[in-house]
């Protein structure tokens, strides 16, 4: 029995001159420059022919094709074909993003709007997609993996102390958490306040509890107004 459409892998374009669009992944789809490519990029920094998206029996296959400017999975750029996960987010040259969904089902019914944004907190994300907004501002380029599992714990936690160890398992598996230092963790948080703060310099949102761990601070849009 085939499939149905809403069991298939898709790609979600976002922060690019294709945002908004999604194409539905059956067999292999060739991204590039080139008005032959099944997605079309209209940039110079992209190369004709410039990744490969493969749906295989084990899963969906990401390939470089020896673009000059490079292909990137949450924030790191491949250097051989790749599996991709759920959510993972994929990065074109330095112009153009997708969200990989493993299934066409979790595709938000609508786009996000900016009006559409909780007003509950000035920071919101979305799982799905793994994007992150502070007010009616979305955070661009996307934020890495380890970046977004450290934001998406403290953020289902928020108000609540998470200690640091939990944080380790949250951001890294079982087994590299065991050699994740206390030095590795602080440049991720570093990091991520730093992406935080070119939105909003004015406001702390990962605040340290000494000697307990990290909590979110998500105050309300109307605060301070």
């Amino acid at each position: 029995m085939e499939p149905q459409a809403t069991e298939l892998p898709v790609l979600v374009a976002q922060t690019g001159p294709l945002n908004g669009q999604r194409w539905t992944i059956t067999q292999s789809l060739i991204i590039g420059r080139d008005a032959s490519c099944d997605i079309m990029i209209p940039d110079r920094s992209v190369s004709r022919f410039h990744v490969r998206v493969t749906c295989q029996e084990n899963g969906v296959l990401l390939e470089d094709l020896a673009s000059k400017n490079g292909t990137y999975r949450n924030g790191e750029r491949i250097t051989e074909p790749v599996l991709l996960l759920d959510s993972d987010v994929v990065q074109v040259a330095i112009v153009q993003h997708f969200v990989f969904l493993s299934s066409d089902a979790t595709v938000p019914i609508d786009e996000r709007t900016t009006e559409a944004l909780p007003s509950a907190g000035r920071l919101f994300l979305d799982d799905r997609s793994r994007r992150v907004w502070i007010g009616q501002q979305e955070l661009v380029p996307p934020l890495s993996g380890p970046q977004f599992r450290l934001i998406k714990t403290l953020y289902d936690q928020q108000g609540e102390v998470v200690s640091r160890s939990d944080l380790i398992l949250a951001v890294w598996d079982a087994e590299e958490a065991m050699g994740v230092s206390e030095q590795a963790l602080d440049a991720l948080i570093r990091r991520l306040r730093d992406r935080l703060n070119s939105l909003d310099p004015d406001n702390e949102y990962i605040i340290t509890v000494r000697g307990h761990g990290l909590r979110l601070e998500n105050t309300s849009l109307l605060d301070g107004e």
